[in-house]
């Protein structure tokens, strides 16, 4: 097995900071978008884009979500024992832009189960994604991106694994963020 980096700590920070960029120019001030983080892997991703616009661009108000997709998953019946995470939505998307986050966007899957279960807190008015790494080659569905970190052309047996780095420990222990290159 080995293992490359892909992006560093300064690598991803850049590109998140991008990303908020293109979030502002938009969605303005964000008054009728909420941002969506999908559990579990997008949480951390869109907690730390809303921090950022919030703090460094001086958004005032931002609407975050998280959303569990485990019952809306296609393979959810299919042998593999899955961990249900807890939604935590507590505004109506009716009518408002959605912008689904996720870290890696692989086969399409995931993204296919949020639209599914968006759909239990109303009908949005435009659905946006945003990923930090776009694995081009592995798509199953027709589903692309509207804001991307990094495009990685990865094969089969290649896995993407983005660290993030933990605010809450001790600062000794908190490593860094980054995006590694796994090779089984």
């Amino acid at each position: 097995m080995s293992q490359k980096t892909l992006l560093t700590a300064t690598e991803v920070n850049i590109i998140l900071h991008r990303l908020a960029c293109q979030l502002i120019e938009n969605h303005l001030d964000f008054s009728n978008t909420v941002l969506i983080g999908i559990q579990p892997r997008g949480t951390q991703l869109a907690s730390r884009l809303k921090q950022i616009l919030h703090e460094e661009y001086k958004v005032p108000t931002i609407a975050l979500g998280f959303l569990d997709i485990t019952f809306f998953r296609d393979d959810f019946r299919r042998g593999e024992t899955l961990e249900a995470n807890k939604t935590q939505i507590d505004f109506l998307v009716e009518n408002k832009k959605v912008i689904f986050i996720d870290d890696v966007l692989y086969t399409g899957r995931s993204i296919n189960a949020a639209l599914q279960a968006i759909q239990s807190f109303g009908r949005p008015s435009e659905v946006e994604l945003l990923v930090l790494i776009d694995r081009r080659f592995s798509r199953h569905l027709p589903i692309q991106p509207d804001y991307r970190g990094r495009q990685v052309d990865a094969i089969n047996n290649e896995k993407v694994v983005v660290k993030w780095k933990d605010t809450s420990a001790p600062l000794s222990e908190q490593g860094e963020d980054s995006v590694e290159l796994i090779t089984k």
